[in-house]
């Protein structure tokens, strides 16, 4: 396996681990939260944004640079991509500036004051990210 092949299992294990969490977050773990108390609840999510978010800070970085290493290391630079690389490109890095708002915006605001208004804000934002994701992966399926 040579440089390219470690570059895209890389990009796509930390994929894996962004798309599959947020999935995992919103579709399992928090309808099965309505059994807690609010009180109990909230602590619960500060545990799990405190280490869903440190994974994500080192995945996102890992799939924009190897992302950007292989479209310049063996596609011949951005002349000439293929649609669908250009899409998860854009999609991709729509995806890590939601990140970012989510984490210096709802979730800065949650960590001083937790509470059901930044945890809906975050849920809001996770929800457009894990549709990005799923598209994003649709669209390297299909390219």
């Amino acid at each position: 396996m040579g440089l390219y092949g470690v570059l895209r299992a890389l990009h796509v294990l930390c994929a894996v681990v962004w798309v599959g969490g947020m999935f995992f977050a919103y579709v399992v773990l928090r309808p099965s939260l309505s059994v807690l108390e609010p009180p109990q609840r909230i602590a619960l999510h500060s545990q799990i944004f405190r280490r869903f978010f440190l994974v994500i800070w080192h995945a996102m970085p890992v799939i924009v640079l190897s992302g950007f290493a292989m479209i310049f290391a063996e596609l011949g630079g951005m002349v000439g991509l293929r649609w669908n690389v250009n899409v998860m490109m854009l999609l991709g890095l729509v995806m890590s500036a939601v990140f970012l708002a989510i984490f210096f915006g709802p979730y800065r605001t949650f960590r001083a004051a937790p509470g059901p208004g930044p945890l809906d804000a975050i849920r809001k934002l996770i929800a457009v990210n894990l549709v990005l994701g799923l598209l994003t992966s649709v669209i390297a399926v299909l390219g």
